[in-house]
């Protein structure tokens, strides 16, 4: 269920923001030493890499065995379970990313800037609200040993 806790805020600690930041930035730099070498359209598809997706994948993780370890359990698998649904919902954005890029290069060199991001950031929506819908749905649900 997508849901916004505004409680987990809390929960992060300064050093975590740092890392992610601090990921971010390394990425973004990496990205640019691409960009540098190889021209601006290769590096801006490392540019689209989520940057601080592995260092939150990694706190959400290590949130869900803390909280299971106060109440006595080994949180390892529900740990392993939390950063899983978000790579789920990292991949559902990044796809519905292609189609933002998409839309921006084949309309860029033909439109108006601002026409062309509304019509990507509409396209945007529109491909992850129904690949979300769909991940729901379950339609692309991969079948697994014990399912």
């Amino acid at each position: 269920m997508i849901e916004l806790k505004l409680s987990s805020i809390k929960d992060s600690r300064p050093r975590e923001y740092i890392i992610r930041f601090v990921f971010g930035g390394v990425c973004t730099v990496l990205a640019g030493l691409v960009a540098k070498k190889y021209g601006p359209g290769v590096g801006g598809l490392f540019l689209a890499f989520p940057a601080i997706f592995p260092a939150g994948a990694s706190l959400i993780e290590s949130h869900e065995k803390k909280r299971k370890a106060k109440i006595g359990y080994d949180g390892t698998t529900r740990g392993r379970l939390a950063a899983s649904v978000e790579s789920s919902g990292t991949s559902i954005g990044c796809l519905a990313l292609v189609g933002f890029a998409l839309v921006v290069w084949l309309g860029v060199p033909h439109a108006n800037a601002f026409t062309v991001m509304v019509a990507a950031a509409a396209v945007w929506l529109l491909l992850a609200a129904t690949l979300w819908a769909a991940y729901r749905h379950r339609i692309f649900h991969r079948s697994t040993p014990d399912s």
